[in-house]
């Protein structure tokens, strides 16, 4: 991917690592449009850096992604990245019947979300020079962390959707990157691990993701260093360790 003169799509992006990633790119000289379901959210974001546009978008809602791709090919017809990032997480009891809203939830918005952004987005990006679709996943999708398991689910289905449409958009002329990106826990309220000294602190998640983005171009995964122990845990027979902690924490 390259790091400048994109037109940037960013799912989630009132909050967090959407929010983050949004600024640092806008600061890198792409043109980004920020997605999210809060409209006084994002009047608050452009009106506050100037340049940056909006998106009222709830990838909960099939409707709402359709007329928001409708606005955006017609809006932003040079638009040549897109960034799958909106996700919910929450605690989830099995043993608890209401868990099991909770669970078709986390599908919806962070399965289900993305698969029908990308089916829907990706027409707008094939064929256009230096196409890309970033996936925002999680360490977790390696190792579950208990807690959360429908999302982990969620992140571990999205790993393994992220190799296919990887796969297949690699044949004929499609020409889109795929670029999944592996975070371990960062302070933001999702969870609410805002004030977490196990998670890590956000501005240092996204200097370094961006950071290995410049690096490798060609990256077909963004794993940060706190990430990468989870990530190997199969490849470095540690799993059973790696979950017994994640279990404890």
């Amino acid at each position: 991917m390259k790091m400048t003169g994109n037109t940037i799509l960013i799912t989630g992006g009132t909050s967090g690592i959407g929010l983050g990633l949004a600024l640092r790119l806008h600061e890198a000289g792409n043109k980004v449009i920020v997605a999210g379901r809060r409209k006084d959210l994002l009047d608050e974001i452009t009106g506050e850096h100037p340049g940056i546009d909006a998106l009222v978008l709830d990838v909960a809602d099939r409707d709402s992604i359709a007329q928001a791709r409708e606005s955006v090919a017609a809006s932003h017809p040079g638009l040549n990245v897109l960034v799958n990032n909106a996700g919910i997480m929450a605690l989830e009891n099995l043993l608890d019947p209401a868990g099991l809203q909770v669970a078709e939830d986390h599908v919806t918005t962070n399965l289900l979300g993305t698969i029908r952004m990308t089916y829907a987005f990706l027409p707008l990006l094939v064929g256009k020079d230096d196409a890309a679709v970033l996936n925002v996943t999680s360490a977790l999708a390696f190792v579950p962390f208990p807690v959360t398991p429908t999302y982990s689910a969620t992140k571990a289905a999205l790993h393994s959707f992220s190799e296919s449409l990887r796969i297949q958009l690699a044949g004929g002329d499609a020409g889109v990157q795929v670029i999944e990106v592996v975070p371990p826990g960062v302070r933001t309220t999702l969870l609410g691990q805002q004030d977490s000294d196990q998670a890590m602190p956000l501005d240092d998640f996204l200097t370094e993701a961006l950071d290995l983005l410049r690096e490798k171009p060609d990256a077909k995964e963004i794993v940060v260093e706190r990430a990468r122990f989870i990530r190997d845990a199969v490849a470095t027979g540690t799993y059973d360790d790696v979950l017994a902690m994640i279990s404890s924490s």
